[in-house]
């Protein structure tokens, strides 16, 4: 069996946004966000936006691959963070 970088791209990024869905299904299910940083949500999903984009400019699909679906999961919880805080819900 022949392991390319490749091969351990895909493993890697399936790991990482695999371990980001319990978060993203818990908050979505139960929209509460309390207990979540509203800076650390916003800087890790603007860092998953760049690392999107460095993945399109490189024209690297496992790069874009894993951070499309995590970039949707991030911005999911980022926006029901923000919209507790503006609505009062915290």
């Amino acid at each position: 069996m022949n392991i390319t970088p490749e091969i351990i791209g895909y493993l890697a990024a399936t790991l990482t946004t695999a371990s980001f869905l319990p978060q993203a299904i818990l908050t979505i299910k139960t929209k509460d966000t309390q207990s979540l940083s509203l800076g650390m949500y916003t800087l890790f999903t603007l860092g998953v936006f760049c690392w999107l984009v460095y993945g399109v400019y490189i024209a690297n699909e496992v790069i874009v691959f894993a951070n499309i679906i995590t970039f949707i999961l991030a911005a999911s919880i980022l926006s029901f963070k923000i919209y507790n805080m503006l609505t009062n819900k915290e």
